[in-house]
């Protein structure tokens, strides 16, 4: 069966992998440039498919004329997507006699759109997952082939929740394919009364608000955190990263303690700051262009006291 792989990131590196490791035609693969301005922290399809003798493409725009048109006249049965960050067109999809197939990071149709990853751990969600679903011109709202949820425990950051995701993709794909090659693969359309959509998440996005519960400015914070661009708030007009923290069990707000104030240094744990409901305990924290270190460290160096309120 002759194939077309959008692929990138290590979903796409290990689906692709299985593909050659298989020794499926593969007739294109398309990728994405990496953006100079993103930390790529994850492996490069690109390579991968060079190593193998893949024609390798990484156009701007799949969907323009031209592009189609080549992909047209390789003749694909089946278009397969793995973390592909485009939609791909009606026109693309229609070539394949077996369609378009794409994997997504979550249990659809809840998490449809960009960085279900983190969007998940922000909404302090306890389980997502991967899914294997037919493209239509919407995304992620195609019919479901198959599923595998993955638990999210409550010390999972980013990156080790998309290490979870990353195995579930390459189990998910490796037991279905012998279906989908045999064009046999069920599908099961999804509930778009239960579908949740999420948008990409801007580096902005990342601000503390501390009225908020410590419960929700912990997810923020391991939502975010390295290789990500991470949880801020401001002391005395510097941007300060936080990267790390816990949950305390102490309750500073009572007594009228402001939110975002500096209520405790634990010595070689970090600093206890309240929130709007509880408070948290941060580990590892940095100001804007300059060096990462322990919490407790940070504000002994800089001469910040108990009782400092970060924010605005």
């Amino acid at each position: 069966m002759r194939l077309a792989v959008f692929a990138y990131h290590d979903i796409g590196y290990e689906c692709l992998k299985l593909l050659i490791d298989w020794k499926e035609e593969t007739v294109a693969l398309v990728t994405h440039e990496d953006d100079p301005e993103e930390k790529t922290w994850f492996r490069s399809v690109a390579e991968l498919g060079r190593r193998h003798g893949l024609a390798v493409y990484s156009p701007s725009n799949p969907n323009a004329p031209a592009f189609v048109d080549l992909v047209r006249r390789l003749e694909p049965d089946l278009i397969l997507s793995f973390y592909y960050r485009l939609l791909l067109s009606k026109d693309l999809l229609a070539i394949p006699r077996l369609g378009g197939i794409n994997l997504h990071g979550s249990l659809l149709p809840r998490y449809r759109g960009r960085a279900p990853v983190n969007w998940a751990l922000v909404n302090g969600e306890t389980e997502t997952g991967v899914t294997l679903h037919y493209m239509v011109e919407k995304a992620d709202a195609g019919d479901i082939i198959a599923r595998r949820a993955v638990p999210i425990e409550i010390e999972d950051t980013a990156p080790t929740l998309f290490h979870k995701l990353t195995a579930a993709a390459a189990e998910l794909f490796k037991a279905t394919y012998p279906l989908i090659k045999a064009g046999a693969a069920p599908r099961m359309p999804q509930d778009s009364r239960l579908a949740t959509t999420f948008g990409r998440r801007r580096p902005e996005d990342g601000k503390i608000s501390w009225e908020r519960p410590a419960l929700a400015i912990y997810n923020l914070i391991r939502a975010v955190t390295h290789p990500y661009p991470g949880a801020f708030t401001f002391y005395r007009g510097r941007k300060l990263y936080l990267w790390v923290s816990t949950l305390s069990h102490q309750v500073t707000t009572a007594g009228g303690v402001r939110p975002g104030t500096i209520a405790a240094v634990e010595r070689g744990r970090g600093i206890v700051v309240s929130a709007g409901d509880g408070s948290l305990v941060v580990t590892r924290m940095q100001f804007e262009g300059e060096g990462e270190m322990p919490a407790d460290e940070l504000i002994g160096r800089y001469g910040i006291e108990v009782g400092t309120i970060l924010g605005d």
